[in-house]
């Protein structure tokens, strides 16, 4: 029987399955070697166990503080080390940050997501992010923040603010993260999202598809994952935008048909999570999202601008909603 959007809302935080399933990379492989058909009829049949498969959560992400950031992520245009034209900027002040979040619930978005470029925040940084959850709630909308490494005691302030969810990509497979990222490690990433996780805020987690990786680093990447207990409730995959003066700003693009694919084995080793189109879609035609979509996708970045990066605007959004005939969560 297919659950209504409302009956599919994501589990508790900390509400830890004892009998989860542990998924091998070997099994995730096999997937995505399966015929493409295949593929997205066993994806789609999972997706209707659990989420009302014509509905769509929208969420709607701000940078709130732009570069200058310490670490060496080989994607990231807001890295210091690198020459990408961007401007370093401060802290966005709260009307400014409140004028977007009224604009992106004004569109249709239902969460609000906001976005530091630091390597972790520290103490006296989380006070006017801490205003600025509260009066993002104060609008009605899910608040989401992603602010880089937390130290102990951060992520309790974060949840007293109201914070329902904290994004924290591993962005990749665990054997390949060293050819992403040398100023911190993957385990350090895992060290923030048990922090998360304890203090009983909701998990964003996902990862980065076009970095260099072979398909094992995809399947890995899923593994890790899909074998979290519980998986993360919102699950971003991002495809990567190669941005000129990065290390991987020579990337070859990822064949449309392999995302499909990616997209199809997130949602069939994390049947509960929310799959979501990130990064990349500015790139995607109207075909591959709604492939997307079919494969299991179920929330997406909407509006104009994600971090430094163009996203499709909100026009085109509303016409491939109609066109598909999806609706928003």
């Amino acid at each position: 029987m297919t659950m209504t959007s409302q009956q599919a809302a994501p589990q508790t935080a900390n509400a830890a399955t004892p009998a989860a399933r542990k998924w091998q990379v070997a099994e995730i492989e096999a997937l995505f070697e399966l015929p493409f058909n295949d593929l997205l009829f066993r994806a789609q049949q999972v997706h209707r166990e659990h989420f009302d498969p014509n509905a769509v959560q929208r969420s709607t992400l701000l940078s709130i503080k732009t570069g200058g950031c310490s670490e060496d992520c080989g994607y990231c245009s807001q890295s210091a080390r690198y020459d990408t034209g961007l401007e370093r900027e401060r802290l966005l002040p709260l009307d400014e940050v409140l004028e977007n979040a009224r604009a992106a619930k004004a569109k249709g978005s239902s969460r609000f997501c906001m976005g530091a470029a630091w390597r972790g925040p520290k103490d006296k940084d989380l006070e006017p992010v801490i205003d600025m959850i509260r009066e993002v709630k104060a609008l009605g909308l899910e608040t989401c923040v992603t602010l880089g490494m937390l130290k102990d005691g951060q992520a309790e302030k974060l949840r007293d603010a109201g914070l329902d969810y904290y994004n924290h990509n591993i962005d990749t497979a665990p054997e390949f993260y060293g050819q992403v990222i040398t100023t911190h490690t993957f385990q350090d990433r895992l060290d923030t999202l048990d922090r998360v996780r304890n203090a009983g805020i909701n998990v964003c987690c996902g990862g980065i598809i076009g970095m260099g990786e072979r398909r094992r680093s995809r399947a890995a990447m899923i593994a890790q994952l899909a074998n979290m207990n519980p998986p993360p409730e919102s699950v971003p995959i991002n495809n990567l935008v190669a941005i000129e003066g990065t290390p991987m700003a020579e990337s070859e693009q990822v064949d449309p048909i392999e995302f499909v694919r990616t997209i199809a084995a997130a949602r069939i080793t994390m049947p509960k999570s929310f799959v979501r189109l990130s990064a990349g879609r500015q790139q995607m035609s109207d075909e591959m999202q709604a492939l997307c979509f079919f494969a299991g996708a179920n929330s997406m970045f909407y509006g104009e601008r994600l971090l430094t990066t163009d996203n499709p605007d909100t026009d085109r959004d509303e016409q491939l909603f109609a066109k598909l005939g999806l609706k928003a969560i």
